[in-house]
């Protein structure tokens, strides 16, 4: 897998896939400037006037549900929609699943409304979107990823969905598959956004890739090597956020084949 991880960095980066993302107000600017550093152009456009056609040119389309309202929550629904009439892979972030009723509807809702290509959150909130009555804190995870298996395999055969659990050891199921990636470093959980920028990552990966599963496997490695290359030069969490949009721009095929930890079941 490490020669593939190589090839779709590659690909990436000759192809500055457009990503749309209707994202949350906390994270957007992080996002961009992640997606931008690994060599995508990303686009926050949440009008509902203007979503359908932003998807129609677009790569991909991420939902995150961080900070909802009603309007963003109906530019969800058109922009799923019509990345399903046109076969555009869409990548969803279930932030907080679990916390709120009003939360759970809306999940609820924007599964109905088209099936996601993935579906990337952290332990809790893939055991609350699965129904398993778990109740997070916040955005935060209570749930480790190796707990949430059996909730991310349900999920997926329910919606045909690749699920990624992020976690110490991140899990990325589909179907029969599932791939383990062991990289990363803790300092990523008191950074702001770093889930959500894997999510927008994998939403770069899977523009560019034919296989959802591969693409989040390329995009949870990427994340993780460049958490540990970021480690090396800052340990607080300030100093790290940049390093780490600095070690996104400079993390190379080589450095995947060296460092990333991924195996497959």
């Amino acid at each position: 897998m490490a020669t593939q991880l190589e090839a779709n960095l590659e690909k990436l980066r000759a192809s500055a896939p457009l990503v749309h993302n209707i994202t949350n107000f906390v994270v957007m600017n992080f996002t961009a400037n992640a997606l931008l550093a690994v060599g995508a152009s990303p686009v926050m456009a949440h009008a509902v006037e203007e979503v359908e056609d932003m998807v129609s040119i677009a790569g991909a389309l991420v939902i995150n549900i961080g900070t909802l309202s009603a309007h963003w929550v109906a530019a969800m629904k058109l922009a799923m929609r019509k990345a399903a009439e046109l076969g555009k892979p869409i990548i969803l972030d279930p932030v907080g699943a679990g916390a709120t009723p009003y939360r759970n509807k809306v999940l609820t809702e924007v599964l109905e409304t088209a099936p996601p290509t993935i579906i990337r959150g952290n332990g809790s909130e893939i055991l609350a979107l699965a129904g398993a009555g778990f109740q997070t804190k916040g955005v935060d995870s209570t749930a480790d990823s190796m707990n949430s298996i059996g909730a991310a395999q349900a999920l997926s055969a329910r919606f045909g969905s690749v699920v990624s659990v992020s976690g110490a050891v991140d899990v990325i199921v589909h179907g029969s598959r599932t791939g383990w990636v062991s990289n990363g470093v803790p300092l990523m959980t008191k950074v702001t956004g770093m889930g959500c920028s894997a999510t927008a990552i994998a939403g770069a990966f899977a523009a560019i890739c034919s296989d959802p599963f591969e693409a989040a496997v390329s995009a949870a490695a990427a994340m993780g090597v460049c958490g540990e290359l970021a480690y090396r030069e800052a340990k607080l969490p300030g100093s790290f956020q940049i390093a780490f949009l600095d070690k996104l721009a400079e993390v190379s095929p080589a450095h995947l084949a060296e460092l990333s930890k991924v195996k497959f079941e």
